[in-house]
């Protein structure tokens, strides 16, 4: 039999809720979100939590215990004393949708806005071929589980709703890190974006998003900081400046996105205005029937025994197949 422990379980919904007061069997080596599995079972069947892997690899269970944004399944009953009270809150930048569940949106959002991965023309997938220092050099973003505890404990993302629209924050610093590290990504403008476009100037290092990190990655000392770095190193090279005393300001401060005619440019020129509403959703084309249609491959091998009967011919007569190639 396991220990009673007190917990305080934050219970509500986008109108307002409260804490509310808990006594809850502990056993040996448990984490937090056994526990509050444990209260789904027992006391509250409808206290809502998001959750999927319970091993520290898919981000879903983020919330903050004892007022320290941490993962459910990651955080250790072991690390709290036998009288200590566990309080569990949902993430305090995002807004609630019940209990310890966000909505986390924003952040999709600015996933949509941050241009993808551009390959460099003329080289087909397969084709890829990089350093193994290259690879190192960018591996430690790619750990990135987007449990979105650095947006969550980030000032600008939390304290100031006036700089939502123009900031993007530390987890999407990171991936515009990563491709403009990557060697084979076309783009030669992710700093200058990363800049005009993602807020990368409202970042005042003050390195919380490092500390929250469940994967430990340095997302100040070694995305952050070098991004700042390479923007000041072209916006204050002594040649650049030269270069303002000659031509208009406006072709040097966006010679990637405006005036280039390279592969690179018409990647840009596709992500100007970042913050215009996406494509919506589209439904599925359905028949008259109101059904989807099916598409039925063509077997050159005969196949098992339908489940419809022996009397089926394989391969099946091309007059009898109705194929639809998918758009």
């Amino acid at each position: 039999m396991g220990t009673k422990r007190h917990f305080r379980v934050w219970r509500g919904d986008d109108t307002g809720g409260s804490l509310e007061d808990f006594q809850v069997e502990v056993n040996e080596g448990e984490v937090v979100l056994d526990v509050i599995h444990r209260l789904q079972a027992t006391q509250t069947p409808d206290l809502a939590v998001r959750w999927n892997c319970k091993a520290g690899k898919c981000g879903s269970c983020s919330m903050e215990i004892n007022g320290k944004p941490r993962l459910g399944c990651m955080t250790r009953m072991s690390t709290f004393s036998d009288t200590e009270t566990v309080t569990v809150t949902p993430l305090r930048t995002f807004p609630v949708i019940r209990d310890l569940v966000t909505n986390v949106n924003f952040n999709y959002q600015k996933a949509r806005e941050l241009p993808a991965f551009a390959p460099p023309k003329g080289v087909e997938p397969g084709e890829y071929r990089m350093q193994q220092v290259d690879v190192e050099r960018s591996q430690e973003f790619r750990k990135c589980i987007e449990c979105y505890l650095c947006q969550n404990v980030c000032h600008v993302v939390r304290d100031h709703e006036e700089n939502k629209r123009a900031f993007s924050g530390p987890r999407f610093f990171i991936r515009a890190a990563e491709l403009d590290m990557h060697p084979l990504d076309a783009r030669t403008d992710r700093k200058e974006l990363a800049q005009a476009e993602q807020g990368l100037g409202y970042c005042n290092i003050t390195k919380c998003c490092t500390e929250v990190c469940p994967e430990h990655i340095k997302i100040t000392d070694n995305a952050i900081i070098p991004m700042k770095e390479r923007v000041v190193d072209r916006r204050y090279d002594p040649v650049t400046w030269l270069g303002r005393k000659i031509f208009r300001r406006d072709q040097l401060d966006e010679p990637a996105m405006a005036h280039s005619s390279s592969p690179s440019t018409e990647a840009a020129d596709t992500s100007s205005h970042w913050h215009q509403q996406g494509p919506q959703p589209q439904a599925p084309a359905v028949g008259a029937d109101g059904k989807l249609p099916v598409a039925e491959l063509y077997l050159d091998r005969p196949a098992a025994s339908s489940p419809f009967g022996d009397d089926q011919e394989f391969p099946l007569p091309p007059d009898q197949v109705r194929y639809n190639h998918p758009h």
